[in-house]
């Protein structure tokens, strides 16, 4: 199982930077950093809930499943956690 994030597209088509979402949800920029480039194992749904109530998007704009047993091209864009 793997989940993908997509935050840097729905970023990018809200016109938010990364220093201004992690400002507005209330964690470093480090932290937002490492969220977005999917370099973490665990997001909290406190932070999750910011994120998107920040962004005014829900939980499937930003995170999108994949089973292993498909095919995932990265070319398609995401991050993998």
């Amino acid at each position: 199982m793997s989940i993908i994030l997509h935050l840097d597209r729905v970023m990018a088509d809200r016109n938010m930077s990364l220093n201004d979402l992690a400002d507005k949800v209330g964690i470093t920029n480090v932290n937002m950093s490492r969220i977005k480039t999917g370099k973490i194992k665990a997001i909290r749904f406190s932070t999750l809930n910011a994120i998107c109530k920040v962004l005014e998007c829900e939980p499937g704009d930003i995170l999108k499943y994949i089973d292993d047993d498909d095919d995932f091209d990265p070319a398609e864009g995401g991050r993998g956690v």
